[in-house]
Order: C-alpha cells, then sequence, then structure tokens
C-alpha cells in the first residue's frame, strides 16, 4: 500500500501553495495590501535606477552598484508576490512542478544576487574610505563590471546547484508546500528519499555563501569606522559616515530579516507564522530600500530634485 501511495506522487504534476489566511473576508484586504507593496517595491526602485541613468553626477562605481541592487530588488520581488496576488484573485493555490522548480531557482538567484551586490557595495566604501587616492584606479569601470558579473556566475552556481538537487526528488510524501512560495528547504521537506547528503551539501553551500560575504561586510565597515576615527574635522567625519550609512541600513535590514525568519523558523513550529515571517525578506526589504537611499542619502535626494524639474 507504502508503494502505492509513493508511485501515485512520483510524476507529480503541481503542488499547492499555503495561503497566509483562510479567512474569506481578509482576502480583499490580503490582495490589495500586496498590491500595493509590489507597485511601490517596483516604482520606488525604478524610480532610483532612472534617477541614476540620467544624472551624471551619480555615474560612480558606488551608485553604479546601487542601480543593480534596485533592479535586483524588483526582479526578487517579482519572484514570488505576484504569483500571491493572481492566487488571492483567483482563489487558487495550486503551482505546477515547473512553475515550482523556476521559482526556487529565481528565488534563490535573486537571494544571493543581494548578499553578493551589497558584499560589493561594502568593498566600494572601504576602498573609497580607506585608500581614496587609489579610489579610481581600484574601482575603475572595468572591474566594476568584473565583480558584477562574478557575483552574477556565483548567483547562478548557487540556485543551479539547488535546481539540480531538487530534480534528483523523483517522489514526494505530499503536495502541500508550507509556504506561500517555492521554499527550497520545505520543498527537499517533502521527498520521499533520504535527503541527507542533499542537505549537508545545501547547508555547506549556504555557510559559504553566507558567512563569507557577512565578514567581508564587517571587515570592511572596521576598517572604515577606524580610518574615519582619524579625521580630524568633525564635518569631515560626518560626510564620511553619510555616504555609508545608507547602505549600512540596507544591510542591517537585508540581512537582520533574513536572520530573524530563520532564528523565527526554529522556535515557532506554525508553518502560516512562519509564512508571515519570510514575506519580511522577500517583500518589506526591497520595498524599504528605494526610502532609506531617498531619505538618508543626500546625494540621491539632490538628484531626485533636478530630476523632477527636468521632467516636471
Amino acid at each position: 500500500m507504502i508503494n502505492s501511495d509513493v508511485e501515485n506522487l512520483t510524476d507529480i504534476l503541481e503542488f499547492h501553495l499555503m495561503a497566509l489566511s483562510e479567512d474569506p473576508e481578509l482576502q480583499l484586504l490580503l490582495f490589495g495590501l500586496f498590491l500595493s507593496v509590489y507597485l511601490v517595491t517596483v516604482l520606488g526602485n525604478l524610480l532610483i535606477i532612472l534617477v541614476i541613468i540620467f544624472d551624471s553626477n551619480l555615474h560612480n562605481p558606488m551608485y553604479f552598484f546601487l542601480s543593480n541592487l534596485s533592479l535586483i530588488d524588483i526582479l526578487f520581488i517579482s519572484t514570488t508576490i505576484p504569483k500571491m496576488i493572481v492566487g488571492i484573485k483567483m482563489h487558487s493555490r495550486v503551482i505546477s512542478y515547473a512553475g515550482c522548480l523556476t521559482q526556487m531557482s529565481l528565488f534563490l538567484f535573486f537571494v544571493c544576487m543581494d548578499d553578493m551586490i551589497l558584499t560589493v557595495m561594502a568593498y566600494d566604501r572601504f576602498v573609497a574610505i580607506c585608500h581614496p587616492l587609489h579610489y579610481t584606479v581600484l574601482m575603475n569601470p572595468q572591474v566594476c563590471v568584473i565583480l558584477t558579473l562574478l557575483s552574477f556566475s556565483v548567483s547562478v552556481f548557487d540556485s543551479q546547484l539547488h535546481n539540480l538537487i531538487a530534480l534528483q526528488v523523483t517522489c514526494f510524501r505530499d503536495v502541500e508546500i508550507a509556504n506561500f512560495f517555492c521554499h527550497p528547504s520545505q520543498l527537499l521537506n517533502l521527498a520521499c528519499t533520504n535527503t541527507l547528503s542533499s542537505n549537508i551539501v545545501i547547508y555547506f553551500i549556504g555557510v559559504i555563501l553566507g558567512i563569507f560575504p557577512v565578514l567581508g561586510i564587517i571587515l570592511s565597515y572596521c576598517k572604515i569606522v577606524f580610518s574615519i576615527l582619524k579625521i580630524p574635522s568633525s564635518s569631515g567625519k560626518y560626510k564620511a559616515f553619510s555616504t555609508c550609512g545608507s547602505h549600512l541600513l540596507v544591510v542591517c535590514l537585508f540581512y537582520g530579516t533574513g536572520i530573524g525568519v530563520y532564528l523565527g523558523s526554529a522556535v515557532s513550529h506554525s508553518p502560516r507564522k512562519n509564512a508571515v515571517a519570510s514575506l519580511m525578506y522577500t517583500a518589506v526589504s526591497p520595498m524599504l530600500n528605494p526610502f532609506i537611499y531617498t531619505l538618508r542619502n543626500r546625494d540621491i535626494s539632490n538628484a531626485l530634485k533636478r530630476f523632477h524639474s527636468r521632467f516636471s
């Protein structure tokens, strides 16, 4: 009888994603809320990209990487939230097997790209503040492109490795995924077979791609702080801090929400609470990034004013 059940789930064609709420009265509210979050995120990040493109004062490595981060945030939130919005509107939680693997791969790719670009931005601030005389040489356009391509390559490797591991799973115990999107760990938890070796590989790669960038960012900012403290004038210290304050806030938001979700899932055994917590880094973090750079970064604020006066 067990073998029959396993065979029935071997050639699986679709999965069922978890709804954030089963209450019919909340569906319209959730639809409006997530549609608003998505539109604000896309428009906010798109505005940052356009301002950087049209304002020649922002044509430097720092804002080149910021435009990349904004593009990644648009694509990142587009991987999960539109599917959920359509599901709420159509009262459907179904996602195809191919669609699930595609969503999982894109999710991992953009998470890793976010991680890599934030690390590169920390290195850029380190060079600008600690080695200002060599900045134009160390961060020339060719180096910026190489660092971006390297981040892209690492992200492709990470997402395709997870995809390859998922493709090795030939049968599933269930079709119910305990999240509003195809989270890789929850997809593998549905496997009938022993996935210990696969989990070891995934966690090993996760530690490498998670710990090393974080250590790089921490080391960069330790050296940045020491360099800033050596600046004699208070105005010079403020100017140096202001150039990296926005990036530091975004880093804290990205890693803070990610670590918070991880620790929350370890403590809480409620799938719905964990799914709600996942919204923090899949939706809230990309939405807040444009506000942080608009409110905290004087260059972006001034560029927005020039951009508005040009097209008004």
